[in-house]
């Protein structure tokens, strides 16, 4: 899957805080992503997050170029 800055991740297990919506931060050769409910930053591999993803949400910037 191809991600991009700014777009949402909704993860099929829920973080620790009980939050299931993660914002991509940084891509490259991992991703770095920010929990939405209470802002923990992780750094997963490409294949970790594509695991992880139940759904992904491009960022309206993406859909507006579109």
């Amino acid at each position: 899957m191809i991600y991009s800055q700014g777009g949402k991740i909704i993860s099929k297990k829920p973080h620790a805080c009980g939050g299931s919506e993660w914002t991509v931060m940084r891509i490259g050769a991992d991703v770095k992503i920010k929990c939405d409910k209470c802002g923990r930053m992780v750094f997963v591999s490409v294949t970790e997050a594509d695991k992880m993803t139940k759904q992904y949400i491009p960022s309206k910037e993406q859909n507006e170029q579109s």
